[in-house]
């Protein structure tokens, strides 16, 4: 009989760029965003885009983070770097700001740990083959993507911890693993 309790599921392992890439990716022409937040948290949201759904997925599973709207946040001071989760649409323009923001990271101009991407869906169903070889090829650029489906409750204002689907709640569990063992 065994007793021991099982182990707890462990994020996949990344499968891009875990660290910037300096020299090697140029930086992009679009300007740079920072905040010093004074708030503590163990990881933030950053919209890569208005409209990303960064407050939709904090109210969702915000334990342990909090919303830095568009803006990379960043010590005040030097110490450690901030854990970050991006955040895009699917649509081809939420993409594209998803991989300008994934070449600002890569090119070591922006300093915090980035822990990967969700992207949430920009309508239902699935996605154009043009749309899906574009988050392919974005989701090269970052340690880790993680996609939400549509949520039809969430548009009609249903408050979004009451419609959590699994993908969310998997990378709910990736992000807390992530961010408990640093």
């Amino acid at each position: 009989m065994n007793d021991a309790a099982p182990a707890a599921p462990v994020p996949p392992a990344p499968a891009a760029p875990v660290r910037p890439q300096y020299g090697v990716v140029p930086p992009p022409a679009a300007g740079l965003r920072f905040a010093h937040p004074d708030r503590g948290a163990r990881w933030w949201w950053v919209g890569c885009h208005g409209g990303a759904g960064v407050t939709t997925l904090h109210a969702a599973v915000g334990a342990g983070s909090d919303d830095a709207g568009r803006y990379w946040p960043v010590p005040a001071s030097a110490g450690p770097r901030y854990p970050v989760v991006l955040v895009a649409r699917s649509s081809a323009a939420g993409l594209q700001a998803a991989q300008t923001a994934a070449r600002q990271w890569a090119s070591g101009q922006v300093p915090v740990s980035l822990l990967g991407l969700v992207v949430v869906a920009d309508a239902p169903g699935h996605l154009p083959r043009p749309l899906r070889d574009l988050q392919r090829l974005v989701a090269g650029g970052v340690p880790r993507c993680w996609t939400v489906p549509w949520v039809e409750p969430w548009r009609l204002g249903e408050p979004p911890a009451h419609h959590l689907p699994r993908e969310l709640q998997r990378a709910a569990r990736d992000l807390a693993h992530l961010t408990e063992t640093g």
